[in-house]
């Protein structure tokens, strides 16, 4: 499973939404082994005096947050974040110094999915990769 929220500077964020929301969904499945349609994106766009980064940051900084089961391997979640800087500065043309990700990682019993706790559902995909 899978939640993965993205804030940005509203003017900027809105008109590349789908594409960075594809973007990601492909970092997922290729770095992640996540199925195709297991796809759960949410979007801030923030007014730019209501968002504050850093000193060379644009008005195009992102922030990316990931929350997923634990389990899979450093390796896996850093090909993960190294697919996600490419293809986002390739496809979205934001360089690697506006997109700041952050990965959270919580045991399947902390999740409550379908009326089920996380443990106890029967997942279609493999975590364990």
């Amino acid at each position: 499973m899978g939640q993965i929220k993205v804030y940005g500077v509203k003017d900027r964020l809105r008109p590349i939404k789908e594409l960075l929301s594809n973007v990601i969904h492909s970092c997922m499945i290729e770095a992640l082994e996540f199925p195709p349609k297991k796809k759960f994106h949410r979007f801030f766009p923030m007014e730019k005096e209501d968002f504050y980064y850093g000193e060379g940051r644009t008005e195009a900084y992102t922030i990316i947050e990931i929350s997923m089961f634990d389990g899979r391997t450093i390796e896996a979640k850093k090909r993960l974040i190294k697919l996600l800087f490419e293809r986002i500065e390739s496809e979205c043309h934001i360089t690697p110094q506006d997109v700041e990700i952050t990965i959270f990682e919580t045991p399947k019993h902390n999740w409550g999915i379908r009326g089920l706790p996380g443990d106890e559902l029967a997942l279609d995909y493999k975590i364990k990769v």
